[in-house]
């Protein structure tokens, strides 16, 4: 039994495997960690199984999994796992694009309570080399679409992490494409996850394996995701669900709230109607926010978040953009495209509403790192 499983996926790998398998080696021998180093290969035409197995020669924990059946970054790793003889699991791609000195750093992060210690490029702190434009917009639109899901999680898509065996041991995963870590997020069983800064360097040697079909897989992967959380209201994503349907349930109630004011302060108080309008949007901001805070947002850990006043004015700020947004939208369809005046503010209100729970979720209620 070992502390710790390096995965590393591979296919027709022969001009890395081996430097990758001596760094890791080599980290795992420095820090004194009982490390097993784990290659599940795709059954590679080229020399890749060859020089693992030579190397396997003399370093007992080196393992060698040789998959003939249902080919795949992600179902490789999902073997992985299976197969693995320790608790914690540390994935890594075999083209060095990972560097092996953070090995210790996820495994300590591990050890602090994480369930989950992700590798993040799109954090402050880590960033990408050497990658073409072409890489770089499929990359962030990914991983964009992703973060609809992982608000929290600024690279859900990463392919550089580490997770305890508990996670992943009873998840129903239906591994498909290179986003595996998406796909342990979204069924895995976890509540805790840490993300630490890497530079992410592209492949020096061989080529990349991304393609038309790993886009289309990586939308499939997402619908199933969100398909899986209806059925399943432990994970992760669900929580995300009800924040957004608590989010839509106060932005009701404010209307409410809006209208209410503004037929009193108009019709009983006689202010004149902007002054009236003005009192009753702030006091619906207001409401909103209130109700947010207390409900939607709501996780028992408020100090880990901004302190109240500076969620307020955040959440001022985000109202009055996602009202310039409802107004933009609203006069310029009906200006200029010539669409009926009722379906352009229905659009931009769904547009602003949008805007709203987006960015406050991602600023208004972000946890502290």
């Amino acid at each position: 039994m070992y502390d710790l499983t390096i995965i590393i996926p591979t296919f027709k790998e022969e001009s890395n495997i081996g430097t990758i398998i001596l760094e890791v080696d080599t980290v795992l021998s420095r820090n004194a960690i009982n490390g097993e180093i784990l290659v599940v290969d795709d059954n590679s035409p080229d020399r890749t199984i060859e020089i693992v197995r030579n190397l396997k020669k003399s370093k007992p924990n080196l393992n060698l999994i040789v998959r003939k059946e249902d080919p795949g970054l992600s179902q490789s790793v999902v073997e992985g796992f299976r197969q693995a003889q320790s608790d914690v699991f540390l994935v890594m791609d075999a083209d060095l694009s990972h560097p092996t000195a953070l090995i210790t750093v996820m495994l300590e992060g591990i050890h602090a309570g994480n369930d989950l210690v992700i590798g993040s490029r799109y954090m402050e702190g880590g960033g990408i080399k050497k990658w073409p434009l072409k890489r770089r917009i499929i990359s962030m639109g990914a991983t964009f679409l992703g973060r609809f899901l992982f608000p929290e999680i600024h690279d859900p898509v990463s392919g550089f992490f580490a997770v305890k065996k508990s996670v992943v041991e009873h998840a129903p995963l239906r591994p498909r494409g290179y986003k595996i870590l998406l796909e342990v997020l979204g069924k895995g069983t976890w509540q805790k996850a840490k993300e630490i800064p890497f530079e992410f360097v592209d492949r020096a040697t061989g080529s990349s394996k991304l393609g038309g079909r790993t886009i289309i897989e990586y939308a499939e992967q997402v619908i199933d995701n969100a398909r899986f959380s209806w059925n399943h209201h432990e994970s992760i994503i669900w929580q995300e669900w009800v924040k957004l349907f608590k989010f839509g349930a106060v932005g009701l109630s404010g209307i409410i709230v809006n209208e209410g004011i503004l037929i009193y302060l108009k019709g009983y108080v006689q202010l004149s109607l902007p002054v009236a309008s003005i009192i009753a949007i702030e006091l619906s901001i207001l409401s909103n926010f209130i109700l947010n805070d207390t409900w939607t947002f709501r996780t028992g850990q408020q100090h880990a978040m901004p302190h109240w006043w500076e969620r307020l004015l955040s959440f001022q700020v985000v109202s009055i953009g996602g009202a310039a947004i409802n107004f933009v939208i609203l006069n310029a369809l009906a200006a200029f495209t010539g669409v009926d005046y009722r379906v352009a503010n229905i659009l931009g209100i769904l547009i602003a509403f949008s805007w709203n729970f987006w960015v406050n979720r991602r600023v208004t209620w972000k946890k502290s790192e």
